[in-house]
């Protein structure tokens, strides 16, 4: 399965974690297209950036809010800034249920919203203990920002597009010294923090900051598991580094492995190949289905000649080990091959795929979205859509096809 593991040796926030996701693949185009989902009722802009911190290159993502914003105060990474209007009274408070019809009225997917009202339940919960109130009559001072829903949203819309079902977190550095919040100056970490990285194991070193901000340690709470470092069975393929507002003498950054966990850590892949010069053709295309169904990740045939220049196919299947017997066993059965070659795969990359729809003036499609290096390298309409699209509204296929490629692309940038 798809997992990360968060490094906090200099804490962790919201902003912090999108910043090492976009390092990831999440493509920034996607991440913003989803954002705007949320119809939040004010204006706001999401800056991201490349910055340095001691050398290490990072992502940081930064919400700008209009300057007439009325007194807000704001979970930032590292920092928190409190916008006063004449008095603190006018600060506009939400409750966990604004936040929720938010949430919900959001054209999100489901998973988004299954993790962002996560995020969001821990916080309250954890307020309400606090404030010795119950979780649903908490109003959020810090996390009821527009930013700090724009935060945990991103951290869901970003969870999702790269299939993380697991995700791991090291020792959190909290920091240390005081931070100002709605309620005046409170000891870092300050009580809801606190409250929510009860039985994770934390520390504060390097920085009289406040290093772990609320939403941070929700992240947290909600969806991770302490793991003292990288787990054993934890293969990992890619590092993203999302940068905090400090400049500290500790690189400021969280940094975030991707990789894969438990059955999967070490994907075994093998090509199972067999010349076939005998058959007839038509039985490929139940062949293929066969296979697909039983688990093969691949299937392809090649032309080749065979002895005394016959003409014939090569039969591919790229299989793992787990569906391997089952695949060779299909392959036996429904071909004319009494042999085949199993082939050891090395390695195998692959881009960061994820199926996002797109509305056509015939209707709408599913397009694959392929990125690597977060970085859009691909946009695939798919075939079937295009196809029952073409049929329904008596059109060439290839109508349906182009608009929804020019569509995606217009969108995705």
């Amino acid at each position: 399965m798809k997992a990360i593991y968060l490094d906090c040796a200099a804490g962790i926030s919201g902003n912090m974690f999108l910043g090492a996701c976009l390092q990831l693949g999440v493509p920034e185009k996607f991440l913003r297209g989803e954002l705007d989902k949320l119809n939040l009722p004010r204006d706001f802009e999401i800056e991201i950036s490349n910055v340095s911190k001691n050398g290490i290159g990072a992502a940081y993502v930064d919400v700008k809010l209009p300057k007439n914003f009325e007194s807000e105060i704001i979970d930032r990474p590292n920092i928190r800034h409190l916008h006063r209007h004449e008095h603190i009274r006018n600060h506009s408070h939400r409750t966990f249920g604004d936040i929720k019809k938010i949430i919900d009225a959001a054209e999100l997917s489901e998973s988004v919203k299954t993790h962002a009202l996560a995020i969001f339940g821990v916080i309250a919960k954890a307020e309400g203990k606090v404030h010795q109130r119950p979780a649903e009559e908490v109003t959020f001072h810090e996390v009821g920002a527009i930013d700090s829903i724009v935060d945990i949203a991103g951290c869901a819309i970003c969870l999702d597009y790269l299939d993380v079902e697991k995700i791991f977190v090291s020792r959190i550095n909290t920091g240390s010294g005081f931070v100002k919040c709605a309620h005046g100056l409170m000891q870092i970490p300050a009580p809801a923090t606190a409250e929510l990285l009860q039985g994770f194991k934390t520390y504060h070193f390097g920085a009289e900051k406040e290093l772990t901000t609320p939403t941070g340690a929700a992240i947290v709470n909600a969806l991770a598991e302490y793991s003292a470092d990288l787990p054993e069975d934890f293969s990992s393929e890619k590092i993203g580094y999302g940068a905090g507002s400090w400049d500290l003498d500790i690189p400021n950054v969280l940094r975030i492995y991707l990789g894969e966990f438990g059955g999967q850590v070490k994907r075994h892949l093998v090509k199972l190949e067999a010349n076939i010069d005998d058959m007839n053709p038509q039985i490929y295309d139940w062949l293929y289905q066969r296979l697909f169904n039983a688990g093969a990740l691949d299937v392809w045939t090649t032309p080749i000649y065979m002895k005394k220049n016959r003409p014939a196919q090569m039969l591919s299947v790229l299989v793992d080990a787990e569906h391997r017997e089952a695949c060779i066993k299909i392959i036996f059965e429904e071909t004319t091959t009494i042999g085949l070659r199993v082939i050891e795969i090395a390695r195998r990359v692959e881009a960061v795929r994820k199926m996002a729809k797109v509305e056509t003036s015939f209707g709408e499609v599913q397009c694959k979205v392929s990125a690597y290096d977060g970085k859009i390298v691909s946009i695939t309409p798919e075939y079937e859509d295009c196809r029952r699209l073409a049929e329904k509204n008596s059109v060439p296929l290839k109508a349906v096809w182009q608009e929804a490629l020019t569509k995606q692309e217009a969108r995705l940038g």
